[in-house]
């Protein structure tokens, strides 16, 4: 069984136009990382032309599919049941973006079929990642 799990889903960002252009992005989470996701936005849908990949917690788009969650700079919220809104908040400003709801349900049931929410401990080997810090701070 693969221990990563990528699957694109169409954000609409949201900006002042009267129409949200769509532009594509990647869920992606990997087992070695439990409790943590990552969208990527490719190099064209950015204003810096190069990719952007965000990591935050799985647990935050978890709770985001029910409730506004969020105080840094991933802020998740349901909009109705189809969408679901994402904040990403840097330096240089904010993006906001508009996800089919159910695409981000389907990411999250493959997760959880990885790995069950609350089990993500188990998938750390702490012996094996203390040796490592150790050994690179040799």
């Amino acid at each position: 069984m693969s221990t990563i799990i990528e699957q694109p889903v169409e954000a609409r960002l949201v900006a002042a136009a009267p129409r949200m252009p769509s532009i594509p992005a990647t869920l992606h989470y990997d087992r070695r990382d439990p409790f943590a996701v990552s969208m990527t936005f490719p190099a064209p849908a950015t204003l810096e032309g190069v990719e952007v990949c965000w990591t935050f917690a799985r647990e935050l788009l978890v709770s985001g599919m029910d409730e506004a969650v969020g105080h840094g700079d991933v802020r998740v919220r349901p909009y109705g049941y189809e969408r679901l809104v994402m904040e990403f908040h840097a330096p240089e400003g904010t993006a906001v973006v508009h996800l089919r709801a159910a695409e981000v349900r389907r990411f999250l049931d493959r997760t959880t079929e990885l790995v069950a929410l609350g089990l993500e401990h188990l998938q750390i080997d702490l012996d094996h990642d203390l040796a490592e810090l150790m050994r690179d701070a040799c």
